[in-house]
């Protein structure tokens, strides 16, 4: 149950990261909501891998490059699925606003995350 608080807090980080981001390049720049996306997600990956790997998750013994490559694994998966779900909401539903679908793309791809990191990255030996 601690992992999964854990994680839901490196998650909640991540999506503060991953929706100021994109509201902010929105904003501020002529970056369209899929560009702004893509940005945003790599930067809401690298903090949520910071935290999960010192905070939510064991460190599985292995090199930092080992479970980076293994979280980036999993993280790409997980952003693809997020970022297809995002996509397709806001090309069937024009009136959409980016940040509703970023909510519903998120929590689709949020189980797949958690299994695929306490399974396969930061598994125990």
């Amino acid at each position: 149950m601690k992992k999964l608080l854990r994680f839901g807090i490196a998650g909640g980080m991540g999506f503060i990261v991953d929706a100021g981001v994109l509201m902010l390049l929105l904003h501020t720049t002529p970056i369209g909501p899929f560009i702004g996306r893509l940005i945003a997600i790599a930067l809401a990956m690298a903090t949520t891998f910071v935290f999960n790997r010192t905070f939510t998750f064991e460190r599985s013994g292995d090199s930092l490059a080992a479970e980076g490559f293994r979280y980036g694994s999993v993280g790409i998966t997980a952003a693809l699925v997020n970022y297809g779900l995002y996509s397709a909401l806001l090309l069937s539903m024009p009136d959409l606003q980016p940040l509703a679908a970023m909510v519903f793309a998120t929590a689709a791809a949020t189980v797949f995350s958690f299994f695929g990191y306490s399974r396969f990255v930061f598994r125990e030996k």
